[in-house]
């Protein structure tokens, strides 16, 4: 059981974890032993709360397939033990990110005082630009 807060929480049975050969420089380790964790997770098919779901396949994650399935491959350690508990960490904290609703940013418009600052600007800008013209005798 992946617990993501209080409320909700992930099963093992939805989590899929594979173990292939890590890529990379290691040795005679890296070419015998599949310690590299290859996790999968169906969003659509999962228990996640409705929001939850939505707003996973609405972010644009190179983890998240046209599918609805996050894909994700640890290999930084040498253990499987350790490569499994990173991905799912790394599946908690994407889970975890969708948890709170962002608010909506409310426009506001300049103040009065911006406005008359940023119109002396330009015609400052503009009367400098105007003395670097050719010299007339």
């Amino acid at each position: 059981m992946l617990k993501i807060s209080n409320h909700v929480a992930i099963p093992d049975a939805e989590i899929e974890i594979s173990f292939v050969r890590a890529r990379g420089a290691g040795g005679q380790n890296v070419n015998k032993v599949a310690t590299a964790a290859h996790l999968r997770f169906d969003i659509r098919a999962s228990s996640l709360p409705e929001t939850y779901k939505e707003r996973l396949l609405a972010l644009r994650d190179s983890r998240i397939t046209k599918e609805g399935v996050i894909v994700i491959k640890a290999q930084a350690a040498r253990t499987q033990e350790r490569n499994r508990e990173q991905a799912l960490e790394r599946l908690r904290e994407l889970v975890k990110s969708v948890a709170i609703a962002r608010r909506k940013r409310i426009p506001t418009k300049p103040t009065r005082g911006s406005r008359e600052r940023r119109l002396e600007a330009k015609t400052k800008r503009a009367r400098t630009k105007a003395l670097r013209g050719t010299v007339t005798e």
